[in-house]
C-alpha cells in the first residue's frame, strides 16, 4: 500500500490552518488539494478502497485533475468519514425521489459555521450586515437540513431583529419585506424555488432593494423549469434586475454563489473540474459541458473530491454554470434542471 511520505499533513490542525489561509492565498489551493488527497487516502478506508479499485497509485498523482472523485451516491449507502473520527451532527438530503437519502457526518460544527461564514464574504461581505429572510418550507418541514443550519446561523448572527424563517405565512413575509425596504435595511431573501414562485404569484411587489436568492429545487411541489425561465418570472413579478443563486448540497461544506445569469463563483475552499461523461479521468476544456466534479477542501474528515452527477460547464476565473443532471441520476432538491 502506498502511504503518504510527508508527515506534516497528518496533523489536522496544520491542514485547518492551511485551508483557512486559502482565503488570502488562493494560489496554494492545488498543492493543498494534493496533500489532502494523500491524507484522506491514508485515513479514509472507504475512499482508499475506491481509489484502489480504480487501480490508481496515490504517489503517481501529481495534479488535481488526476485525483479520483468519489461518486456522490456513496453518501446514500456509506458513512463517508475518516477512520476513528466521531461526528457531532448528521445532515440529511431531501430524498425527493423517495429513495435513500444522503447523509453527511459532520465532525466539527464550529468548523462548519466558520467555513460557511468565510465562504460567503467574497461575494456579499459580512453576512451579519444583512437581514436574512428565509422561505424554506420544505427544508423546515424535515430535520437535519444543512441549508437550514447555515441560514439559521446567518439569522442568529444578523444585526437585524427582523431576520427569521417563514413557513407558509406569505402575507407576513410580504409585510416584513415592505417594512425592511422602507427602513432601507440591506436584506437577503433566500428561498427554495417553488416557494419563491408561490410568493411571486400571490404577492407581486417591488423588491428592487432586496437580494432575492434561490437555492433551486421544486421538491416535487411544482413542475421543474429551466433556471432562466424561473429567473425571468421572478424578475418580472418582483421588479428585479437579476436573481441570485446558491449552489450547495448536503455532501459539501462549501458553497458557490451567483449574482445573476446562473454564473457561480465558488468560495475560496471550493473548485470545480469538468470531466467527460464517458471517461471520469478525462477533463473537458473550458466552455465544454461535462460532469461537474467538486473539490471541497473544507471536507477534511469526509471526502474533498466528489463527482456530483450534475452536468456543468467551467468558465473563466474558476466560475461555472450548472446545466442539468446526468440521465438516470437521482435528482437532488438543491439543483434546478436547466435546458440548453
Amino acid at each position: 500500500m502506498d502511504l503518504i511520505k510527508a508527515t506534516t499533513i497528518s496533523d489536522k490542525s496544520n491542514i485547518i490552518q492551511r485551508v483557512s489561509q486559502l482565503r488570502s492565498h488562493p494560489e496554494r489551493f492545488d498543492k493543498l488539494a494534493l496533500d489532502i488527497f494523500q491524507y484522506q487516502y491514508k485515513y479514509n478506508a472507504l475512499y482508499r478502497k475506491f481509489v484502489g479499485d480504480l487501480g490508481v497509485i496515490p504517489n503517481d498523482i501529481k495534479a488535481i485533475e488526476q485525483i479520483p472523485f468519489l461518486p456522490i451516491s456513496a453518501f446514500r449507502t456509506h458513512q463517508v468519514l475518516n477512520d476513528n473520527v466521531s461526528y457531532q451532527q448528521i445532515f440529511e438530503s431531501s430524498g425527493t425521489t423517495g429513495g435513500n437519502t444522503s447523509k453527511f457526518y459532520l465532525d466539527d460544527i464550529s468548523w462548519y459555521t466558520e467555513n460557511v461564514t468565510e465562504g460567503i464574504i467574497p461575494s456579499y461581505g459580512d453576512p451579519s450586515s444583512y437581514c436574512w429572510l428565509a422561505l424554506l418550507p420544505s427544508y423546515l418541514e424535515r430535520g437535519n437540513s444543512s441549508l437550514v443550519f447555515m441560514v439559521d446561523h446567518f439569522i442568529k448572527k444578523s444585526n437585524y431583529d427582523q431576520s427569521g424563517f417563514f413557513l407558509n405565512n406569505l402575507d407576513e413575509l410580504a409585510l416584513k419585506l415592505q417594512e425592511i425596504q422602507d427602513l432601507n435595511i440591506p436584506c437577503i431573501l433566500i428561498g427554495v424555488s417553488f416557494a419563491l414562485l408561490d410568493f411571486a404569484e400571490s404577492h407581486a411587489m417591488d423588491l428592487s432593494k432586496v437580494v432575492v436568492m434561490e437555492t433551486g429545487g421544486m421538491k416535487g411541489r411544482r413542475k421543474e423549469m429551466p433556471r432562466f425561465e424561473l429567473h425571468e418570472f421572478l424578475n418580472d413579478k418582483l421588479n428585479l434586475k437579476s436573481i441570485h443563486s446558491e449552489y450547495g448540497m448536503t455532501e459539501l461544506l462549501s458553497q458557490a454563489y451567483s449574482k445573476g445569469e446562473g454564473i457561480f463563483d465558488p468560495s475560496p475552499t471550493m473548485k470545480v473540474i469538468i470531466k467527460d461523461i464517458t471517461d471520469p479521468f478525462a477533463e473537458r476544456p473550458m466552455g465544454k459541458s461535462g460532469v461537474l466534479n467538486v473539490i471541497d477542501l473544507a471536507n477534511i474528515e469526509q471526502c474533498s473530491f466528489i463527482e456530483t452527477a450534475d452536468i456543468g460547464v467551467k468558465l473563466g476565473h474558476n466560475q461555472f454554470k450548472v446545466l442539468g443532471r446526468l440521465d438516470h441520476a437521482m435528482m437532488r432538491g438543491c439543483n434546478l434542471l436547466y435546458q440548453e
